[in-house]
C-alpha cells in the first residue's frame, strides 16, 4: 500500500524540475505517505564544501519564523541567579552540579538540548564523553554556550534549530511538519537558506549551495531552484 501512495506522491509534480522555495512548498503537502501521523519535513543541502578543513567546517542555528512543530526540552547549566532566570524564560530543567551528577551517574537524558553560561563549561566539560555522541555538548557557535541564558532557551522554545555539515558536506535538518502551511515551510525554508549563504566559508570555491531537496518523512524529495541563493567563484 505504501509502494502506491510513494507513486501516486511522484506523480504530483515533475521529479527531475527544480521549484523555487514558494513551489516546493506548495507541493510537499500532496507528497506526504502517511494520513495517520503528522510527518516531518526535512530539507537536504548539498553545500560545495570540504568539512575535513576546519575553515570549510559550516556550522550554527537558525530561528525557524513559523516554528518547527515540535517543542525541545531545555536544560540549562548554570549558577543559582543564571538558572533562575532560564526558568523564568521557559526552561524544563535548570540547575548545575546537581544535574552533572545525575547525567554522570543515572546516565540522564530527559532533554533534548543543553544549554550551559561560560562560567560552568569547566564542569560540563568533565561530561563532554557522554555529551558529544549524543550531539549535546554546548557549543557558542550554535548559541549554546551563553550568559544570555533567557534569549537561548526562547529561541530554543519557539524553533530554534542547529544544524551542521557531514563529511558529504551536506546539511539535513527539520524545517516544520507536513500540516504546516506552504507560507509557514517556504519561511522556515529561506531562513536557513539565507543563514548558510552567510556562514559561507571564505575559503569555499566554485558554487557553495549546489543542491536543496525538501521531502516528507516517507515522501518523496522536491528539488528547490537555488539560483537565488547561490553564488558561483571562479
Amino acid at each position: 500500500m505504501a509502494g502506491k501512495k510513494y507513486k501516486n506522491a511522484v506523480k504530483s509534480y515533475e521529479t527531475g524540475k527544480k521549484y523555487s522555495v514558494a513551489e516546493a512548498c506548495a507541493i510537499l503537502p500532496k507528497t506526504k505517505i502517511s494520513s495517520k501521523w503528522d510527518e516531518t519535513v526535512d530539507v537536504s543541502v548539498r553545500l560545495g564544501v570540504n568539512p575535513k578543513y576546519a575553515d570549510q567546517m559550516v556550522r550554527g542555528s537558525v530561528v525557524m519564523p513559523a516554528g518547527t512543530g515540535k517543542t525541545k526540552r531545555v536544560l540549562v547549566i548554570a549558577k543559582p541567579d543564571k538558572a533562575k532566570e532560564a526558568l523564568e524564560a521557559g526552561a524544563d530543567y535548570a540547575g548545575s552540579d546537581e544535574y552533572i551528577k545525575r547525567i554522570a551517574e543515572e546516565n540522564w537524558f530527559e532533554f533534548d538540548t543543553l544549554v550551559a553560561t561560560p562560567d560552568m563549561m569547566v564542569q560540563v566539560g568533565k561530561i563532554g564523553r557522554v555529551l558529544g555522541p549524543r550531539g549535546l555538548m554546548p557549543n557558542p557557535k550554535v548559541g549554546t554556550v551563553t550568559a544570555d541564558v533567557s534569549k537561548a532557551v526562547r529561541e530554543l522554545k519557539a524553533g530554534r534549530v542547529e544544524f551542521r555539515v557531514e563529511k558529504a558536506g551536506i546539511i539535513q535538518t527539520p524545517i516544520g511538519r507536513a500540516s504546516f502551511k506552504p507560507e509557514q515551510l517556504a519561511e522556515n525554508l529561506t531562513a536557513l537558506l539565507e543563514m548558510l549563504m552567510k556562514l559561507k566559508p571564505a575559503t569555499a570555491k566554485g558554487q557553495y549551495m549546489k543542491s536543496v531537496t525538501i521531502s516528507t518523512t516517507h515522501g518523496p524529495g522536491v528539488k528547490v531552484d537555488t539560483t537565488p541563493f547561490s553564488t558561483v567563484e571562479a
